[in-house]
């Protein structure tokens, strides 16, 4: 198993079991009502698309206890997305050496370091393309086969197969500071 599928795997842990994610460093300036969750951070730089499955949608999934292991329960919506064709937009994770990537993950969010992963299960797709993707810092659309994956060993909980690069996504207009 990779190392990226493993951290993978010990964030599911953590946000199944209610847990909290151990702090590297402390922020002093954190709203009053809470961090947001990758997928509204997510919103805040790829604003949704017409024909782009959201990662709000992907996010619409409750780890549960099950046989006395924790497993994932799926909404209607994202039920329906297995086995269909979608488009889905987001930051490259490279998992491969190289500029071009055949295999790698799409989060919701820009990774920040290479080491750490950017946000939980329900925020990263596993995507095998079709003809290697080039690497790069912006974010970007692909299309594919999506796959639910209800008891992966790495605990992914999402992959889009035969995937190929559509385009650049379009980042949310830069906030005006004042």
């Amino acid at each position: 198993m990779g190392d990226a599928m493993k951290r993978v795997q010990f964030l599911w842990v953590f946000v199944a079991a209610g847990l909290a994610l151990p702090a590297v460093g402390v922020t002093p300036n954190v709203p009053q009502g809470g961090l947001p969750t990758a997928s509204e951070y997510g919103a805040t730089l790829l604003p949704e698309r017409a024909g782009v499955v959201s990662w709000r949608t992907l996010a619409e999934v409750v780890p549960v206890q099950k046989d006395g292991r924790m497993s994932a329960e799926f909404s209607k919506d994202i039920l329906a997305l297995d086995k269909r064709d979608v488009k889905l937009q987001g930051f490259i994770i490279p998992l491969d050496m190289g500029d071009r990537q055949k295999r790698f993950l799409l989060s919701a969010v820009p990774p920040h370091c290479s080491f750490c992963m950017p946000a939980g299960p329900d925020s990263v797709v596993e995507v095998i393309a079709k003809t290697p993707v080039k690497y790069g810092f912006e974010p970007i659309v692909v299309s594919g086969r999506f796959a639910l994956l209800k008891d992966d060993a790495t605990g992914m909980l999402y992959r889009l197969t035969d995937a190929e690069y559509t385009g650049a996504a379009m980042p949310a207009p830069a906030r005006e500071t004042k």
